[in-house]
């Protein structure tokens, strides 16, 4: 049986439609607790929520999966940006 290979990434996403002030993040935060996924989640000033999230890049497409389909009626559109992690985090937050 050979071991799994893991891509590991940071992934950086912009959601952007109605997406303040509805538990957005609150509920991302609640999501992620089923991930191994680390990062946060964080409005911005422009009225969108920034996500980022790191782990294998399998996970954070079913993290961000669950996401959409707890959220997907308020989001508009989005826009990823795939880095290369940097091993920051030790859990997964909300950032003020």
């Amino acid at each position: 049986m050979t071991a799994r290979h893991k891509t590991l990434e940071r992934r950086e996403i912009r959601f952007r439609g109605r997406v303040q002030g509805v538990g957005f993040r609150y509920t991302t935060q609640h999501v992620a607790k089923d991930f191994d996924v680390t990062g946060f989640v964080q409005n911005l000033p422009d009225g969108r929520v920034l996500l980022v999230a790191e782990g294998d890049s399998r996970e954070i497409d079913r993290f961000v999966l669950a996401i959409l389909q707890r959220l997907g009626h308020y989001v508009m559109d989005y826009e990823t940006k795939v880095l290369p992690p940097t091993n920051e985090f030790r859990g997964f937050g909300i950032l003020c």
